[in-house]
């Protein structure tokens, strides 16, 4: 389940530890994998979208 965690974090679903001090570059890749996680979900949204209303 860390990887849910880790996915709902980065998308502020769930609230990280105030524990974890995260310095610049651990925050600035946690941004690019919030951008690549999004793509990848509009990507799937999208490919959904043309197998169910693609085919006449």
């Amino acid at each position: 389940m860390g990887i849910l965690r880790q996915i709902a974090e980065y998308l502020y679903i769930k609230k990280r530890d105030k524990k974890d001090k995260p310095d610049t570059y651990l925050k600035m890749m946690h941004g690019m994998n919030r951008i690549s996680i999004l793509m990848f979900l509009v990507a799937l949204l999208i490919l959904l979208y043309r197998w169910i209303f693609g085919h006449h």
